[in-house]
């Protein structure tokens, strides 16, 4: 114990002082082994709301949308350099009247 060295028996009685020590020696203990009444953990984490999957959706599929634009412009790129980048200017359509 640390502080002030104590008297040996600062009541009128033996038994009463052993029984304040003893009462004091009890609290002490307790207050050393005390543990905390407040939760700090961090509180629990559900995956299904951090998680998005609408918005993953819709990520997905804008990804293929710009794939698929990706494909038909280099489709159209290869074309033109297999063509050697010559352009047709001819119109095979007739012109009906009414």
């Amino acid at each position: 114990m640390h502080g002030a060295p104590r008297l040996t028996f600062p009541c009128a009685s033996e038994y009463l002082w052993h029984a304040r020590e003893k009462a004091y020696q009890d609290h002490r203990r307790k207050v050393q082994s005390a543990q905390p009444l407040v939760d700090t953990r961090a509180p629990l984490t559900f995956r299904h709301l951090h998680l998005k999957l609408k918005r993953l959706k819709l990520e997905e599929e804008r990804l293929s949308v710009i794939e698929r634009d990706n494909r038909l412009l280099l489709e159209k790129v290869a074309s033109v350099m297999r063509t050697r980048g010559q352009t047709d200017s001819k119109n095979n359509s007739k012109h009906r009247r009414k």
